[in-house]
This record gives C-alpha cells, structure tokens and sequence, in this order.
C-alpha cells in the first residue's frame, strides 16, 4: 500500500522467476548490468517493508535496503534458489532493517518489557483536523519498534510467530503479546474501539 508519505518511485514491480535465474547467473559471471536489473527489479517491494519497519524513516529503510543487497552481492555465488531469488532478498532486506532496529537505544528503551509499556503514555498524540481520520501507516509509524516489527512481519508479511521470535530473538508468546498490543495500540490510533 502505497500513500503520500512513501516515495512513488519505490512502486512494487512484478519479478519473473526464470529471468532471475538467468539474472543471477550473469551477475555470478561479473555482469554488473544484471545485477543493477536484479536491484531494479527486487528493491521496490523489498523498500516498501523496510520503510514499514522502520517507522516511515526512508534513510533508515534506505540504508538496509543497500546493506542487503551488499549482502546479496556478496552472497549470489552461493545462491542455490532453494526459495526464489524474491524471498531470499527479501529475507536479506528484513534481516538488515531487524538488525538496525535492535542496536538502536529507541528500540531498547521502548520495548523494554512492561516499563516499556508505560512509555505508551507519552507518545505525542497525532493532531487530527475535523472529518478526517489518521491513515494506517502513519499509525503504523507510531507504534514502538519492536511492536511494529512483529506487526509488519504477521500481518502484512505472512510470517509465522516462531520465525518472528527467532529474528527478533524473544520467545514466542512474547512475539504474540506484541502483536496483541500492536493491533489494540493500530484500533486506538485508528479511534476504533476494541
């Protein structure tokens, strides 16, 4: 889902599978124009979670973005598609924003447990003009991070609380617990009732 707030230029494309498969052997091969193809071709959908994990921060969902296809160069030539070129970039992409996030002091400090919790109270209220109402990604953005995360990552990627709690390194009721708060923090931003 695209809004004003996200850059049009990062407009999901559509990927064919066996193009990649030649896309990545040329790239193998030093064929640095495929590889540019591969980014052109992958980074748009990738961005667009990223920017989602990252609270609407577009430097901050740019910089995983580049430290994930850094990683794909790096690791093409072990590429094997036991999954598709797309999952696996995608992997790398959510991997790169998951590990920003957790070093970041925000990240620390608002999921911090229950006292974490307590934080909520003192999150600035978004202004709201009469007869309009507060668009889902901007509630998303402001939602704690590691809340959102798992949000994104069950809602609107289709993982499972197992692997959510394997990346975000928490147990899996804690995964669960987040996304419970996340959903009822998104009604309350949203002005829905519970």
């Amino acid at each position: 889902m695209l809004n004003a707030t996200m850059p049009a230029s990062r407009a999901p494309t559509e990927a064919d599978p066996a193009d990649d498969h030649a896309l990545v052997r040329a790239a193998v091969a030093g064929n640095m124009a495929a590889y540019e193809q591969i980014y052109r071709r992958h980074s748009p959908r990738i961005y667009a979670v990223l920017w989602r994990l990252c609270g609407g921060h577009a430097a901050r969902a740019e910089d995983a973005l580049q430290d994930a296809f850094l990683q794909a160069w790096k690791a093409l030539p072990g590429f094997r598609f036991d999954s598709s070129l797309a999952t696996w970039l995608h992997r790398l992409g959510v991997n790169a924003a998951l590990m920003e996030l957790r070093a970041s002091a925000h990240w620390q400090l608002t999921d911090a447990g229950e006292e974490g919790q307590d934080s909520l109270a003192t999150l600035v209220a978004v202004d709201r003009c009469a007869g309009t109402t507060l668009d889902l990604e901007r509630a998303l953005e402001t939602l704690p991070p590691r809340a959102r995360a798992v949000l994104v990552l069950h809602d609107i990627e289709g993982w499972k609380h197992h692997e959510i709690a394997e990346q975000l390194q928490m147990a899996v009721g804690s995964s669960k617990a987040q996304l419970h708060r996340a959903r009822g923090l998104l009604r309350a931003r949203l002005g829905e009732t519970a």
